[in-house]
This record gives structure tokens, C-alpha cells and sequence, in this order.
């Protein structure tokens, strides 16, 4: 692991019905933490959900760290949890303002569409305040059925 995104709890072996937790501090405007960030959610899902389940939560963890980072002049904390077949992914900044998912036009580039692709990706997804900041998050249903 490098300083880039700190572990802040253990991972390991988790008894049944216990949740998985992945949770890491994000380094200031460090982009180089969003593909630790996926490496690490790609560990834990190894055997979660049906196919292509993992696919998205990197794709919109991707999305929703880079936010963070980007948007913000601070540090930023990362939690996923898998509990059975929930996957909840959350992102915690140290600034009060709210993004808003926006159309992009053609010539704006790249950016401008993370949020539309969680909104549209994940099966639930908000933001939050909380103390001088806010978390956003998005929960994927892995289930098999």
C-alpha cells in the first residue's frame, strides 16, 4: 500500500453476515488514489455479485472519488461495505457545497458526467451533509436472483 490512500481498517476474512469494509483516507487533489481506490474495491468484490456488478462499482466509485478530489481543496475518506448482496460506496469531503448531476453539451470534454452515470447506474444514490462537509454515496444490489 502507498501513502497515496491510507487503509484504515483491516481487511481479512469476515464470519457469514458480517460486512466486508474497505475504508481509506484520500490524499488533497492525489488522483493517483483513485485507481488504488479501484484496486482495493476490485479485491473485495472478487466474488460479489452477478456478473458485471464489480464492473460498475469500480465505474462509479471511479466517478464519485475523482469528484472528491477534484472538486474540492481537502482530503477526502472512501468506505465501501458489502453486507450479503448490498454493496454501499461512500465518499466524504470537507465541503458543504452539493454537486448537482448536469447534461453535458458535446463540446464540454470529458467531464461533467460522473453523477449522471451513478444516477443512472446505481440502484439508490444521495448526498448527504455532515459535519462541515457531506458524504455521497450510491448502493449496488448484487444479488443473483
Amino acid at each position: 500500500m502507498t501513502s497515496h490512500a491510507q487503509e484504515s481498517t483491516a481487511g481479512g476474512a469476515t464470519a457469514v453476515g458480517d460486512p466486508a469494509r474497505l475504508h481509506r483516507r484520500l490524499g488533497r487533489a492525489d488522483l493517483r488514489a483513485v485507481s488504488e481506490v479501484r484496486r482495493a474495491l476490485r479485491e473485495l468484490l472478487l466474488h460479489w455479485g452477478k456478473p458485471g456488478c464489480a464492473d460498475v462499482a469500480e465505474l462509479l466509485t471511479s466517478e464519485i472519488v475523482t469528484n472528491a478530489l477534484v472538486h474540492t481543496d481537502d482530503d477526502a475518506v472512501f468506505t465501501a461495505t458489502v453486507r450479503e448482496h448490498r454493496l454501499r460506496v461512500e465518499v466524504r469531503d470537507f465541503v458543504t457545497r452539493r454537486p448537482t448531476p448536469r447534461v453535458p453539451h458535446a463540446d464540454d470534454g470529458t467531464g461533467g458526467r460522473g453523477l449522471l452515470l451513478v444516477q443512472s447506474l446505481a440502484d439508490s444514490w444521495g448526498v448527504r451533509t455532515q459535519d462541515g462537509g457531506k458524504a455521497v454515496w450510491f448502493e449496488l444490489d448484487g444479488g443473483l436472483t
